[in-house]
């Protein structure tokens, strides 16, 4: 399957943390390696992770719609990333999900290859009233 981003992240966010899959490339080629790590939920901690998230040279950054934890890991990360939002169902129904693969490896698998359609956010504008 073709890979549209090499450097994918999938985030699964909970009211604690956030739990983060960088999909990059591999030592070898047409391999990728998988690195996991878990950050905070402070206003500090999601601009930690968007740093992160930029030096390791990130084109998108994928997470789920659930309930309203989603909100500011979207606004955080918007101004500096591509991110993308997902509808939780959408993603969860996709062939091909092992059960033992967390959400966020899940979600970086999907992004890397395209595979999932960003949901409606309105523009900052639109935000404001």
């Amino acid at each position: 399957m073709e890979v549209i981003h090499e450097r994918c992240a999938g985030l699964d966010i909970s009211n604690r943390d956030v739990k983060v899959c960088l999909r990059a490339p591999g030592t070898r080629r047409g391999t990728f390696s998988k690195q996991i790590t878990v950050h905070g939920a402070m206003h500090h901690d999601i601009v930690a992770l968007a740093d992160h998230l930029r030096i390791e040279q990130v084109t998108l950054v994928v997470m789920e719609a659930t309930g309203d934890y989603w909100n500011p890991f979207y606004y955080g990360l918007e101004e500096h990333l591509n991110v993308m939002l997902v509808n939780a169902r959408h993603a969860k129904n996709l062939p091909g999900r092992k059960t033992d693969v967390s959400d966020e490896q899940w979600l970086a698998e999907l992004g890397a290859h395209g595979l999932v359609r960003e949901s409606f956010i309105p523009p900052w504008p639109i935000r404001q009233l």
